[in-house]
């Protein structure tokens, strides 16, 4: 086998693992194009996912920094080398791919690479994706022998079979990732299905609620200006209560901005909102986490949101106070209010009025769990923990 920093048995173990532990789509990828450059040694490493138009659906690469990838430009068209791969279902490599007849160049920002080392994932007969590596490292001292006829100094029939293992392994974990993200998007579509009906029920009739109070201050503004008077503050109150319905729809149908700004970052930009909005004083702080798996993220998110929403539309606290640490090996989230809190045993009650069934099950569909401590006069803390961060 090829003897790099992380070569054997325990290198091949650690990138499967590595492969493993990730469910979305994007995070299995990286990781793969990432385990497959340091296993091999190699410069460069990429994966292309190709789409139905002759280019690719996704394109990740490993090696190259953000300002480089940026000036390269557009994603490769499937042509020359990655064409080979995709259509024909055969390993590459080559002791120098500028050599290549089926070589076409690349972008002037494009690094130069010289030994290339390519494999198809296959899904049963389905090519899936390409992974690839260039520019395999090696001593100096041995830079002389790069001439020898047979490549040795390029990437070795072991490279290529532990690549092939680990390609093998790749289209399982790439599979199992799509296979979580269609599940996710027909749980979004339901959630959405019960966020309309919830939307009609509640804030439908507030409307229809609204709309007859008005009628009937119009119809005593004459006769009775004090009860019309009465009825205007009961419209007000009403299209508040509206308000605040819709408000906590959007909130919960769009998308958060984890992608671009992380958890930390997302969250004290939603509780900065919400503590200008409510009369409450609402605070957060962050300690030491670090970026979680997208999945996670998305839950503590959501999780959050649900408990600051229960704070502060249930409880009459006065203040909520919200952290995100790290504790041990895992991240935890708490969401404190001085409310009216509730009684413990009663809690299946309150858990399907405050939503403690959604947010236990979005914990354990990550791995978390969820713990709720509350007592009539005392307040409410949800704690909620998840691994990693």
């Amino acid at each position: 086998m090829s003897q790099g920093p992380r070569s054997g048995l325990y290198a091949v173990s650690s990138a499967l693992l590595a492969m493993s532990r990730h469910l979305e789509v994007r995070d299995v990828l990286k990781t793969i194009v990432a385990s497959a450059r340091e296993l091999l040694d190699a410069q460069y490493a990429a994966l292309g996912v190709p789409d139905d138009h002759g280019g690719f659906a996704q394109f990740v690469v490993d090696g190259v920094s953000d300002a480089q990838w940026k000036a390269i430009g557009p994603l490769p068209r499937q042509h020359g080398i990655l064409a080979a791969m995709l259509h024909e279902a055969r390993p590459e490599r080559l002791a120098d791919v500028r050599k290549d007849p089926r070589f076409e160049g690349w972008p002037a920002a494009h690094p130069d690479m010289s030994d290339f080392l390519g494999l198809p994932i296959r899904d049963g007969d389905e090519v899936i994706g390409a992974l690839f590596l260039a520019n395999k490292n090696r001593p100096k001292e041995n830079q002389e022998d790069c001439s020898a006829p047979d490549g040795g100094c390029g990437f070795t029939e072991d490279d290529q079979e532990l690549l092939t293992i680990l390609a093998q392994h790749a289209a399982i974990a790439l599979t199992n990732a799509r296979l979580y993200e269609r599940s996710r998007e027909l749980t979004i579509a339901e959630e959405r299905s019960r966020l309309a009906h919830e939307l009609h029920d509640a804030v439908s009739q507030k409307l229809f609620s609204l709309r007859l109070t008005a009628q009937a201050a119009a119809a005593l503004v004459d006769r009775d200006p004090a009860r019309a008077k009465g009825e205007l503050h009961q419209v007000a109150m009403l299209a508040a209560e509206a308000t605040e319905e819709l408000r906590a729809a959007v909130i919960e149908l769009r998308p958060a901005a984890l992608d671009e700004d992380g958890l930390v970052a997302t969250l004290r930009t939603q509780i900065q909102v919400l503590d200008r909005a409510h009369s409450a004083h609402v605070t957060f702080a962050g300690h030491g986490v670090r970026a979680l798996p997208a999945a996670q993220e998305e839950a503590v998110l959501r999780v959050a949101q649900e408990a600051l929403h229960n704070a502060l539309r249930h409880s009459g606290a006065g203040r909520v106070d919200v952290t995100l640490e790290k504790r041990g090996t895992g991240t935890v989230l708490r969401v404190s209010d001085d409310g009216t809190g509730f009684e413990p045993t009663a809690i299946r009650a309150a858990g399907r009025h405050l939503g403690l069934v959604s947010m236990r099950d979005r914990s354990s569909g990550v791995g978390g769990t969820l713990s709720v401590e509350s007592a009539p006069g005392k307040g409410t803390t949800i704690e909620m923990e998840v691994p990693g961060g």
